[in-house]
């Protein structure tokens, strides 16, 4: 008993040291812990981080990032704005700007003004057509003997330059060759044939879809034929995302448009497929005496009706267009289409090389027309002789040459010299013609990117189109290697 009492009062000491053992150990814990001070004196980034240096460091970031935002979304809408003070703050050339454009923030505002449109369709009168003097019978050459068969024909050089000769009776190329393509339905045929006043428009590969024009008369729609041209891949992109109604005879509808479908693309390249029924409105509807063109993207917010007596009959013309916003010379077009990456760089410049060896100078104040470049995105036109003429020799160059329909305008012009008058209206009144609409998806073709030959050659590339453009691959009648493209001044940062 007494051996057990000695042994109990011997292990206390240690049972104390063994508790103040522990006791030492939690205190270092406690000490030396993630939230002890002692720690925070040790660990610079939780001193940080207690000073709130970290925390000042955000809020000034979130502060920096909002008054950045701020700055742009008042520089572009100063730009947009149209009290003159703030729109005088405006660099309209500034590289924010043109950022912000490109990647779809900041849309160029429209040059819009106000058109001086009749008060009333009803009380308009529609004058009798216009007589047909040179030349008074034009033909079309429609079958090719060369094979394969070419939407545009096999044309050569030599009959290229006979077209340009004017004579009272001409045949001349102007697409549609027998089994090159671009066929319409019977259904379609049998109902443009009654069609004599047209608005047209034209959606290929599904780039778009049809936009219903506003503001129409009752008069100008019983006088007008909508005629929406397309293709099979356009109309099966629309009978998937828009209603198509079938009517009883087979026809197809969206809206007010009468959907005309061309099977068998002519072309390789869509854009080009675009120009068929853009510049070659008479071949399709022969039978129309007006049209008015306007491209797929756009949404026509003015009566057709008045269209034709402002830009037609006010002025007794019968070709209207409007100028470009920033380019009057072809070779300006050009270099701008060839750094925007719109087609081929060296065809474009061989295109420019026969033009300059031709003869066809760059705009100036000495020239009798206002501009050698169009929007061409709308076209307004009466269908005499000359200007079908016009319309087939203006494909011609775009069959021969690239799809770029601007620079091809400006040199058939030339050509036909004073014969052809058009009436060139002002690029804001164009603008305030429509609305326009985003592309469901921006084209884009490995042609586009091609710097030189060089890379057409190699093998299995792809890039040559096999059934357009080739007036760029046959040998030219000449040598061009010592002709020099004028030089270019860059008008635009837009351009």
């Amino acid at each position: 008993m007494e051996g057990d009492s000695l042994r109990s009062l011997s292990m206390r000491p240690g049972r104390r040291a063994e508790r103040g053992c522990k006791t030492d150990l939690q205190t270092r814990d406690f000490e030396g812990g993630f939230f002890s001070p002692g720690k925070a004196l040790r660990d610079p980034i939780r001193m940080i981080w207690q000073r709130g240096c970290i925390r000042l460091f955000l809020v000034s970031a979130i502060a920096w990032v909002m008054l950045v935002l701020v700055a742009l979304l008042f520089h572009v809408w100063s730009c947009r704005s149209e009290i003159s003070f703030l729109s005088a703050l405006c660099r309209k050339d500034s590289k924010v700007l043109v950022i912000l454009d490109a990647i779809g923030f900041a849309p160029k505002a429209q040059h819009r003004c106000s058109i001086p449109l009749a008060d009333d369709p009803d009380a308009i009168i529609i004058p009798d057509k216009t007589l047909d003097i040179i030349p008074k019978e034009l033909l079309y050459i429609e079958v090719d003997n060369q094979f394969p068969p070419l939407f545009g024909g096999h044309q050569s050089w030599s009959e290229r330059e006979d077209s340009f000769k004017l004579s009272k009776s001409m045949m001349v190329h102007c697409g549609f060759i027998q089994n090159g393509g671009a066929e319409m339905d019977l259904v379609d045929i049998k109902y443009v044939k009654k069609c004599k006043f047209v608005v047209a428009s034209g959606i290929f590969d599904g780039y778009d879809t049809p936009h219903q024009p506003a503001n129409i008369s009752v008069r100008s729609q019983k006088l007008f034929c909508f005629l929406m041209v397309v293709d099979d891949v356009s109309l099966n992109f629309m009978k998937k995302n828009v209603s198509v109604r079938i009517d009883k005879d087979g026809g197809k509808w969206v809206g007010i448009w009468r959907i005309v479908t061309l099977h068998h693309a002519p072309y390789d390249e869509p854009r080009r497929n675009g120009k068929v029924p853009k510049i070659l409105t008479h071949r399709l509807f022969p039978q129309a005496q007006y049209s008015i063109w306007i491209d797929g993207k756009m949404e026509l917010i003015v009566d057709p009706l008045l269209i034709l007596e402002r830009y037609l009959w006010r002025g007794k013309h019968t070709f209207a267009i409007a100028r470009h916003k920033h380019h009057k010379s072809i070779y300006e077009e050009a270099d701008a289409i060839k750094r925007r990456k719109r087609y081929a760089r060296p065809l474009v410049d061989l295109q420019m090389k026969i033009y300059v060896y031709e003869g066809m100078e760059p705009w100036s104040t000495k020239k009798s027309t206002l501009s050698d470049v169009p929007e061409g995105a709308v076209i307004i036109r009466e269908h005499t002789a000359l200007n079908n003429l016009f319309s087939c020799l203006w494909f011609n160059e775009v069959n021969l040459f690239t799809p770029r329909d601007q620079i091809s305008f400006g040199y058939v012009v030339y050509r036909l010299g004073d014969a052809f008058k058009f009436y060139m209206f002002p690029n804001c009144e164009y603008n305030s013609l429509f609305i326009l609409h985003r592309h469901t998806r921006e084209h884009s073709s490995a042609i586009e990117w091609v710097k030189n030959m060089t890379e057409f050659k190699t093998k299995g590339s792809g890039l040559r189109e096999t059934r357009g453009g080739l007036g760029l691959w046959n040998p030219y009648t000449a040598d061009l290697s010592s002709v020099k493209l004028p030089a270019v001044t860059r008008t635009s940062l837009a351009g």
